[in-house]
């Protein structure tokens, strides 16, 4: 009697586990809360790190996800890097349908295998599988599981519960076990709405988090990295590509990087420091030399992407740069650091996160961060960034590629967070001199001068390469707002000495003004309207976050029809605030000429979520009174 009860309870609890488990691949048990706003729902999150010592991690991660419909189908994410130290153990996918039946089976060698970098790249040992799946009906759900031998233990995933917007998790947990003599620091961010489970012993680090809803972006908010719940690991003792190493900070990690990165690569030719010093001989300031190995190195070199050396990190030999003539980020940057250095500069290796979305380091987690490679020159008033990829952008000009952001500076004594430029928006102006004539009929003349800096140049510059079909489609988009307009000339000049980048053009288009009877209206802004407002939120959950801020200078001669006059102006407007400030007005100059004078100002900064709504509609007040009409009456016969 008492066996048959043990049976029956086992029984019992065995069904309850295999209902527990079949519930993760049935889409019809997810909660309103988490289907909310979701395209995706992680089920079930499980990565468990095992650091055998500071060189081999073993990586076991298993992942159940339910797409909700075409838009959740990225967020599978079922793929795994490897290369000669990360070994695939384990790879395999199962789908189920709506139901929870398996529908298919994916093993290791069904997985797609390709090169893990892009087709810019010379040459890389880097590959990467990854499930490819085209679904059949709406709502799926794959589990996909891997386990992995890594050489390298530099780089530790760190836990990441959702990975997405639009993305919720139900369960997620994260384990690292390491032995006593490795030291395991970790860092918790973005936990604040949600009830993280940290367990700690001796040997083992453990975080659980259950119930994540999914984040929705908002227009000028915070990026992902900055919002979204994250915990960073790293051991302080660790392994790249054999090379052993211990860094506790990031003085320690920058010393750690020059010494086992970047000393020893800088092997210039003799013949090649003997034609940079003659380059230079005239030069009498450190400024000026740096501006002509610069130019040396854009004339010379041509960027690469070559994913070799100590996982990616290290820089080819100098030597074999300027032997070739072409090298990746580190590479060029190095060998733009050694021909200074042959001229008697001193500059500095930078280690960066690059892309618009200004992603800067830990200040207090060093770790293996960034995806990019710079140059600083220290300089007594303000440090020159270089960036030694790209052959057209001037001296000392890094553009929204790599601006106002946190950086490893490494030098021989150490590393160092360093913050890069931040363009002001009185830095970032563009100026805007033009005139247009318009006829009895409505038509319109228009030539106009248009002269960027700053952040602004940042947009332009690239037009200098494009051809001439190009530059009539980006100024027919650009003035888009012009019903049937044609391009009749186009300049452009790049003044990479002063940084500013100038475009003449001259177009038409005919019925520009409303004619209604003996009327005509006027819309008097031809060359810069503001067009953009932003989103509507009714219950924004994030801060308000203006990256970059600009200047709009506008001065412009209009020449009315020689058959009517003035008849109404637009109101002289003006209005400022915390985002900025708009000022526009038009002047009389006499019966038959108007000056248009417009000047527009957006300020970076984050503001409280609270003031979106404020910063809407400052927008939108720009945006109606830059579609404001003059109004015009006939003249009448004597």
């Amino acid at each position: 009697m008492r066996s048959r009860y043990i049976i029956n309870v086992f029984f019992f609890l065995f069904s309850l586990l295999v209902f527990t488990q079949q519930e993760l691949y049935t889409s019809y048990t997810i909660s309103d809360s988490l289907s909310a706003n979701a395209n995706a729902v992680i089920r079930s999150n499980d990565m468990r790190v095992s650091l055998k010592s500071s060189s081999e991690m073993h990586v076991v991660y298993k992942r159940i996800i339910t797409v909700l419909n075409k838009q959740g189908n990225d967020a599978v994410d079922a793929y795994v890097y490897y290369d000669n130290n990360i070994k695939i153990k384990e790879l395999q996918a199962i789908v189920y349908n709506a139901l929870g039946v398996q529908i298919k089976k994916i093993k290791k060698s069904d997985f797609k295998d390709v090169s893990a970098v892009s087709g810019g790249t010379l040459y890389s040992d880097s590959r990467v599988k990854y499930l490819e799946y085209t679904p059949i009906a709406y709502p799926y759900t794959v589990e996909f599981t891997t386990e992995i031998v890594n050489e390298n233990t530099a780089f530790i995933r760190p836990f990441r519960p959702i990975d997405g917007y639009n993305v919720s998790a139900e369960n997620s947990t994260y384990s690292i076990i390491y032995p006593p003599n490795l030291e395991i620091r970790t860092k918790e961010k973005n936990f604040e709405l949600f009830n993280l489970e940290k367990t700690k012993n001796s040997n083992e680090i453990s975080y659980k988090v259950k119930n994540l809803a999914a984040l929705e972006s908002e227009m000028y908010g915070p990026t992902f990295f900055d919002i979204s719940p994250m915990v960073l690991v790293a051991a302080t003792q660790f392994s790249l590509e054999g090379v052993e190493s211990t860094a506790e900070n990031w003085n320690d990690f920058g010393k750690w990087m020059y010494k086992d990165l970047i000393m020893g690569t800088d092997d210039l030719p003799q013949s090649t420091i003997l034609k940079v010093q003659e380059l230079v001989k005239n030069e009498t300031t450190d400024l000026g030399k740096a501006k002509k190995i610069y130019q040396y190195v854009q004339d010379k070199t041509r960027y690469i992407s070559v994913q070799v050396g100590i996982g990616g990190w290290k820089p080819f030999n100098t030597s074999e740069v300027d032997r070739l003539g072409y090298g990746d980020c580190k590479a060029l940057s190095n060998y733009t650091m050694a021909l200074l250095k042959a001229v008697g500069v001193k500059s500095n290796y930078v280690v960066l996160y690059a892309g618009q979305s200004q992603r800067s380091f830990e200040k207090d987690f060093a770790a293996m961060m960034g995806n990019h490679a710079i140059l600083n020159i220290p300089m007594e008033d303000e440090d020159v960034w270089l960036e030694c990829t790209n052959q057209k952008v001037p001296f000392g000009f890094i553009g929204n590629f790599t601006d106002d952001r946190d950086v490893l500076v490494v030098t021989p004594e150490g590393g160092k967070i360093v913050h890069t430029k931040k363009y002001e928006p009185e830095e970032s102006v563009q100026h805007i001199q033009g005139s247009y004539d318009i006829s009895n009929e409505g038509y319109i003349q228009a030539k106009v001068k248009l002269k960027s800096k700053g952040i602004q140049y940042n947009s332009k510059y690239s037009l200098e390469s494009e051809t001439e079909r190009e530059l009539d489609k980006h100024y027919k988009n650009q003035w888009g707002y012009i019903n049937s307009i044609s391009i009749n000339e186009i300049h452009v000049e790049n003044n990479k000495e002063t940084i500013e980048f100038m475009e003449e053009v001259s177009f038409q288009a005919p019925n520009y003004s409303k004619i209604v009877a003996d009327r005509m209206l006027l819309p008097v802004n031809a060359f810069n309207r503001n067009e953009h407002i932003p989103d509507r939120y009714r219950n924004r959950k994030f801060s308000l976050k203006v990256k970059r801020g600009f200047t709009d200078l506008d001065e412009v001669e209009i020449k009315l029809p020689s058959n009517y006059k003035l008849e109404a102006l637009p109101k002289n407007y003006n209005i400022e605030n915390k985002f900025g400030h708009y000022k526009a007005e038009v002047v009389v100059k006499d019966e038959s000429t108007l000056i248009y004078k417009r000047e527009f100002v957006v300020k970076d900064g984050e503001f409280p979520k609270e003031d979106y709504k404020k910063f809407r509609d400052f927008h939108k007040a720009v945006a109606r009174y830059d579609n404001s009409k003059i109004a015009l009456i006939k003249n009448q016969p004597n």
